[in-house]
């Protein structure tokens, strides 16, 4: 059996945590995260194409931890 890798501060808890987060969420709260995420002055949404989706998320997290 293959055992899962997790992102430096995270665990199968955490990540379970999150997963139930959205499984429960409702459409309602849904949109009313995605608003408020839209409308943030610090950050911003960007669409890519799913084949690039590893190589930016990769190079996010790289940025970050280098950034530390």
């Amino acid at each position: 059996m293959k055992q899962n890798k997790f992102p430096p501060g995270w665990d199968e808890e955490g990540v379970q945590s999150v997963i139930d987060y959205y499984e429960n969420q409702t459409e309602d709260e849904a949109v009313a995260e995605d608003e408020t995420a839209s409308q943030n002055e610090f950050g911003m949404l960007m669409e890519v194409l799913t084949e690039l989706g590893p190589a930016v998320c990769e190079w996010i997290l790289g940025a970050l931890v280098d950034s530390e």
